[in-house]
């Protein structure tokens, strides 16, 4: 991809917010992994306040991007832009030896050693009750074998995962992505997928708190948006598959896969599930009303012990994708 070129003016601006010691530093960091304040201050050992001034001159200056995540605050090298561009170029040209950014990033190292091992806590207290969901329906590998093969026919550049949970789907599909984005509103879960991105050093994928019926995101952002076993917790489906369509690219491609109709009710009220199932009919409805095309569903049955199918739908934005550089750009 072509690098966007800067003005005078905002390529000192950009230079002058990288050629400081502590927020080159940072932005090394950054592009290792999102990081708090918290974190930055355990690293670097400096200052919360201090590293907040720095962190604000970064984000003023188009480098590094901020998320809110409840009361914290996520920050991440930027992903698009000159300025973001300018960062990278300016990163790669610093020695990995250099014994600055070796300490920098080993003590980067026990800050996620730390945060792997309370998402690894938080999955142990509930391992039992995931578990005996899970032996309700289809085996996991072969559910994500339908889903693989759903979307083999096309290359991926930009993949979005709606409730992405444990970062599963992120890290299923990241040999073969550019650029990864799982949301969810859930900050336990975000812990969890975080801790299997660091795990598996998968820098091109990032997760972030989002609200799925309002995506902060801008429209034709992504080539596949994924909707795993989230629509059975939520009170309005159909919001969430057309906002879900708005940020497809021409062509892009939406798969749900959730569970088929069925009756155990335990699901409902021990884990929060909406609805127990839906028939094939009402998705494909709404991604119709959606505006998109319905290529493909099937459901897969479940095991000799297994209660519950897994159905999945394939769908795709009906326009026609045109070869310009606008609709080549990674979101």
């Amino acid at each position: 991809m072509d690098h966007q070129q800067l003005s005078f003016a905002g390529l000192t601006g950009s230079l002058k917010a990288a050629g400081e010691a502590t927020r080159l530093r940072i932005l090394a960091l950054l592009a290792e992994a999102e990081l708090t304040v918290s974190d930055l201050t355990e690293i670097l050992r400096q200052s919360q306040p201090r590293l907040s001034r720095h962190l604000r001159l970064l984000a003023e200056a188009g480098l590094v991007e901020r998320f809110r995540e409840g009361s914290w605050a996520f920050f991440r090298l930027g992903e698009r832009g000159g300025p973001a561009d300018l960062a990278r170029v300016v990163i790669g040209r610093l020695k990995a030896d250099d014994s600055i950014v070796v300490r920098d990033r080993e003590r980067l190292a026990t800050v996620r050693a730390a945060r792997a091992a309370a998402a690894q806590n938080y999955f142990r207290r509930h391992a039992a009750q995931w578990d005996r969901i899970r032996r309700l329906h289809v085996a996991d590998a072969a559910v994500e074998d339908a889903i693989r093969a759903a979307l083999a026919d096309k290359p991926i550049r930009a993949l979005l995962d709606l409730g992405t949970g444990t970062g599963r789907m992120l890290e299923l599909f990241s040999p073969e992505i550019e650029r990864g984005l799982g949301l969810d509103l859930s900050l336990d879960m975000l812990a969890l997928a975080r801790a299997r991105l660091d795990r598996a050093a998968l820098k091109h994928c990032s997760v972030r708190h989002g609200d799925i019926y309002d995506l902060a995101l801008p429209r034709d952002s992504f080539d596949v948006v994924i909707i795993h076993q989230v629509l059975h917790f939520l009170d309005d489906s159909a919001r969430a598959i057309a906002e879900a369509a708005r940020v497809l690219r021409p062509g892009g491609r939406l798969l749900v896969v959730d569970f088929a109709p069925h009756d155990l009710e335990f699901l409902r009220e021990e884990h929060a599930h909406r609805r127990l199932g839906f028939a094939a009919e009402a998705v494909t409805q709404w991604l119709e009303a959606a505006g998109l095309d319905v290529l493909r569903q099937q459901t897969l049955p479940p095991g000799p012990d297994g209660k519950i199918a897994v159905s999945l739908w394939l769908a795709r934005d009906p326009r026609i994708v045109l070869a310009t550089p606008a609709s080549r750009e990674v979101a």
